[in-house]
């Protein structure tokens, strides 16, 4: 008889996911300092870039030493550009402000509803369209998620529940049950997606106590994780990915499109053989949500679709990412393709 694989365990750990939180570098001349980047202050804003640096070091130990376009130094380091206005961009990038629909409940796509469960993230990517986000207002654990299980409890037409942020990870996980608790008498919802970042830059935050929450929940469970380059996968990010599978998770992968950090196909190609080979599936390849002071990243439609063509022309189609916009209003992720029609 065949029967299930049980759910790898961690040994102890001698430092938990929190501390390794709490001890991010959050100092750019920190930062630079354990990359072999002192040197050069020169790659820092003159002041204040409006948006704060955090990144774990576990993080910071996958970047190349002296290597000032290291491509996951890039995605966290502030720069001088985040300054710069540009047309088109905005603090709203997607609309979220207007598909409010309760205390941290968006809902923009039929059949399911977005919950703000945190505003908390391990690492503040640069080009992050809620860098400018109001989560003081809108977090959906608040008052131990009333008014978001309310408005599931009302819309019966609700069959997916998207915990996002921030990072819904970042949550202690009996934050966490508090909330699947109350979805309990919810038939309706079948499905309950995770969108966190936490898996790669802290793998640490998958311990025992997640994945036994995680096994037991009785809905389909789907984690989107969110990985820009084939370096931020390492044996650790590996380990967690087999945790999450083993606990019964469907594992994609959402990237962006990055100028200077994987905007060419050798990089993408490389992205999406290491992220299958972790055993997740290659899902979105975003193209930049036009958020105020990440225009620097921006790659233009007609270069994203060479790239495209590209890397349908090296991978199977398993593994090629759907290359797609969001924009505010729309019922769904938009094709690229349909951009230049």
């Amino acid at each position: 008889m065949i029967t299930a694989s049980p759910t790898p365990r961690l040994s102890p750990p001698t430092v938990g996911w929190r501390e390794l939180w709490r001890d991010a570098i959050t100092d750019a001349g920190e930062l630079l300092a354990a990359v072999g980047l002192a040197h050069r202050p020169d790659l820092l804003p003159p002041g204040d870039a409006g948006f704060p640096l955090r990144v774990p070091r576990g993080f910071v130990a996958r970047m190349r030493q002296g290597d000032a376009a290291d491509p996951l130094l890039l995605q966290v380091l502030p720069r001088a550009q985040e300054a710069a206005t540009a047309d088109g961009f905005s603090v709203d990038a997607v609309g979220d402000m207007a598909s409010r629909a309760g205390h941290g409940v968006l809902h923009k796509y039929d059949g399911r509803a977005l919950l703000i469960a945190s505003g908390s993230c391990a690492v503040n990517c640069r080009y992050c369209f809620r860098r400018h986000f109001p989560y003081g207002e809108e977090i959906a654990a608040a008052a131990q998620w009333r008014e978001a299980l309310a408005h599931l409890h009302a819309d019966h037409s609700i069959r997916e529940v998207i915990l996002s942020g921030g990072d819904p990870l970042s949550l202690a996980t009996h934050k966490l049950e508090e909330f699947t608790r109350g979805l309990a008498d919810l038939p309706h919802v079948i499905r309950l997606r995770i969108h966190t970042r936490l898996p790669i830059v802290l793998p640490e935050r998958v311990d025992d106590a997640f994945v036994d929450w995680l096994s037991a929940l009785p809905v389909q469970k789907v984690v989107v994780l969110h990985a820009n380059h084939a370096n931020e996968f390492d044996d650790a990010v590996d380990a967690a990915c087999a945790r999450l599978r083993a606990a019964g998770a469907t594992l994609l992968n959402q990237s962006v499109l990055l100028r200077g950090v994987n905007d060419d196909v050798d990089a993408l190609t490389a992205l999406c053989e290491r992220s299958f080979a972790a055993g997740v599936l290659p899902y979105y390849l975003h193209q930049l949500d036009k958020v105020q002071g990440a225009a620097h990243f921006e790659v233009e439609d007609d270069r994203a679709l060479e790239l495209l063509e590209g890397l349908r022309g090296r991978l199977p189609g398993y593994l090629v990412p759907r290359l797609v916009r969001e924009l505010p209003g729309d019922p769904s992720k938009r094709p690229i393709a349909d951009f230049a029609r």
